[in-house]
């Protein structure tokens, strides 16, 4: 089922993308999903679907100064959304118990996640988002071993 490519030529075209996305991430048995992409490619947007694809009945928003923000799907279980854009250090992750959180089983969204590479696991899974217009983005999902 891995890798898998997707064109999203619009905003409205994510929802879409979305459920075929949350379907692979449980399909692959990897919880923690590093999302790359630069500044603006749309990685907190493409939580947000992912989080109404998965039953998330709060608000997403980007967890920057946080470093991670806890959610609940739509069966009551824990999805945590971190973003570590404003981290000083791999220590600092560590510190909040980042580790923990990624070997707890459930899914872990990690937007910088190159910020923190010494922690994430393997396998893992990566999600690239690469702007191609205004509100055009190619979406790549595939496993790290």
């Amino acid at each position: 089922m891995l890798p898998v490519q997707l064109s999203v030529p619009a905003l409205a075209n994510l929802p879409a993308a979305a459920r075929q996305l949350a379907a692979a991430i449980a399909a692959s048995g990897c919880p923690v999903v590093a999302l790359v992409g630069e500044m603006g490619a749309g990685k907190t947007t493409l939580v947000r679907a992912l989080g109404a694809a998965l039953g998330v009945a709060d608000d997403i928003s980007s967890p920057t100064f946080g470093l991670v923000h806890e959610y609940r799907d739509g069966r009551g279980a824990p999805v945590y959304h971190f973003d570590f854009y404003r981290i000083d250090s791999v220590d600092e992750a560590a510190r909040i118990g980042a580790a923990e959180y990624f070997d707890s089983g459930y899914l872990c969204l990690v937007e910088w996640p190159n910020r923190v590479a010494a922690l994430l696991p393997v396998p893992r899974l990566e999600l690239t988002l690469t702007p191609t217009g205004p509100e055009a983005r190619e979406i790549e999902l595939k496993i790290i071993n």
